[in-house]
């Protein structure tokens, strides 16, 4: 194991303490303006009897800066601590999210959110460093899942589709915080009302990975994202929404005009990409495998939605039909696709279109099906899983690593496991590249509505420093990413250790 001094481990640890979160930066901004406002009245005895006691210009220019980032629009990033010093990851060798070997004789410093360099070991360390020694492990990016859904990875469908909603974000807490302590820094959602997760994970009210959110699935009547009952039809105008669309799982929309505003409220919210169903589904009740949704004229809505905020639009679809409609409409990105055949394969490499894969087989990480119709069209789609991989790395196509758990805790605790489980596909090197800076680079795609600008998925100077140290060495030997309790030592998120390493 890792070590690091009591001294240091506590002092890296206080990022996680109560005084450090936005709500405590909130409350001592208002009580520095208050007595700002107050002195500026001319009450100086009232000031001097209730000011804070640091009243310093330091300080105050210190709650005026919290101030404004409590109240600025769609803030993302929790405070960081100013005082903060950095931290060198020393005795490691770095797998730096790139390269197919490893990196030796160098050292990672961070500061602040960002690694500030890779540097030979010889250099003297910066003043105040605190040191973290590796012990010969590997220093590796963070992981990131391009196909999760942090809101619906935990409970049953019956119990997202029935329960307090309250309850189901409640499950969603405590997943996000056990997804951060499998090593996954990053996860781009393809579905659900994780807006709430995010501000809190991204204020440090919880712990939790960074989000990139699509909100609700946009889907058709008798779609993908439909999950009403026969006896809800036919929907009247005085009937109102469902109770999925309520609570933002999915948005059924026909027509063009209706995918518009869909899509301009996932946006609205906060949306980094938009997530369409454009054909049918394993879970889903209505649809086969064989069903193409949506028309052109629908998808070109959506991208025209995703494309005039600066982002794009990705789509669910299995079958050969379904990607080539929404490769015309101009989806820039393409979830699953077991089923396509090697034309539409080779027009998504042609295009430069991401296929965003996952890797399904009849095993222990397969979804449970809730009916025998369901499971007749998984068994089709794991079918394809062999050759979507084969096409995709002969053909060279940009290829994302996901996992699309649902409605199961057990299989949700497997994510790293199946990205082990791309060994059967790719060499080690290739697998983890994929689930560090190619899907940080599908991220980034989200162009301005980006949460999170800076990049990911890298161990380099000026990256984000998400990083993961690891008690072996994972191009070896890919298990030891299937088993985050015993081989990752330290796991570092925004330059905060989120699990220090024991004595």
């Amino acid at each position: 194991m890792f070590d690091v001094d009591a001294t240091s481990i506590n002092r890296l640890s206080a990022v996680n303490c109560g005084c450090h979160n936005p709500a405590a930066a909130r409350i001592n901004a208002l009580y520095a303006v208050h007595e700002a406002a107050a002195a500026n009245l001319g009450g100086a005895k009232a000031s001097a009897a209730t000011a804070p006691a640091a009243t310093s210009p330091a300080a105050a220019a210190s709650a005026a800066a919290a101030s404004t980032a409590a109240t600025a629009p769609h803030s993302t990033a929790a405070p960081h601590p100013a005082a903060h010093p950095p931290i060198a990851f020393v005795n490691v060798r770095i797998f730096d999210g790139v390269s197919d070997a490893l990196l030796t004789g160098m050292r990672v410093v961070v500061e602040g959110r960002q690694i500030k360099a890779v540097e030979p070991q010889s250099l003297p360390l910066p003043e105040g460093c605190q040191v973290i020694d590796g012990k010969g492990g590997v220093l590796m990016p963070g992981l990131i899942d391009a196909h999760w859904h942090s809101i619906l990875a935990r409970p049953s469908i019956l119990m997202a589709m029935t329960a307090d909603f309250n309850y189901v974000h409640t499950m969603a807490v405590v997943e996000a915080g056990a997804t951060l302590m499998r090593g996954f820094t990053t996860v781009r959602d393809m579905g659900g009302p994780a807006f709430g997760l995010k501000r809190a994970i991204d204020e440090g009210l919880t712990p939790g990975p960074r989000i990139y959110p699509s909100g609700a699935f946009l889907s058709q009547t008798s779609g993908h994202g439909d999950f009403r009952l026969l006896s809800d039809l036919p929907r009247s105008p005085e009937g109102g929404l469902s109770y999925v669309e309520k609570v933002g799982v999915t948005a059924i929309c026909d027509g063009a005009d209706q995918v518009l505003l869909r899509a301009r409220e996932q946006l609205m919210r906060g949306a980094s990409q938009l997530k369409y169903m454009a054909g049918g589904g394993v879970m889903s009740s209505y649809d086969g495998l064989d069903v193409t949704e949506g028309s052109l004229e629908e998808l070109k809505a959506a991208v025209t939605a995703a494309e005039n905020w600066g982002t794009y639009v990705t789509v669910h679809a299995y079958t050969s039909r379904a990607v080539g409609m929404a490769l015309d409409a101009g989806v820039r990105c393409i979830e699953h696709g077991q089923l396509i055949d090697e034309d539409t394969a080779r027009r998504i490499a042609d295009m430069g279109v991401w296929w965003s894969l996952q890797p399904f087989l009849d095993d222990e990480d397969a979804v449970p099906t809730q009916s025998p119709s369901s499971r007749q069209k998984q068994l089709a789609m794991v079918a394809g899983t062999d050759r979507a991989y084969e096409m995709a790395h002969r053909l060279g196509i940009k290829t994302a690593w996901g996992t699309d758990t649902l409605f199961d805790a057990r299989l949700a605790t497997r994510q790293g496991a199946q990205l082990a489980k791309m060994s059967r596909w790719y060499g080690a090197a290739e697998v983890l590249r994929m689930a560090t800076s190619v899907n940080g680079e599908l991220c980034a795609m989200a162009g301005p509505r980006n949460p999170y600008p800076g990049k990911l998925g890298v161990v380099q100077a000026g990256a984000m420093a998400d990083l993961l140290l690891v008690d072996g060495n994972p191009l070896e030997n890919l298990q030891l990413i299937a088993q985050p309790e015993q081989s990752l030592s330290v796991i570092m998120k925004d330059g905060k250790v989120c699990k220090p390493a024991q004595g």
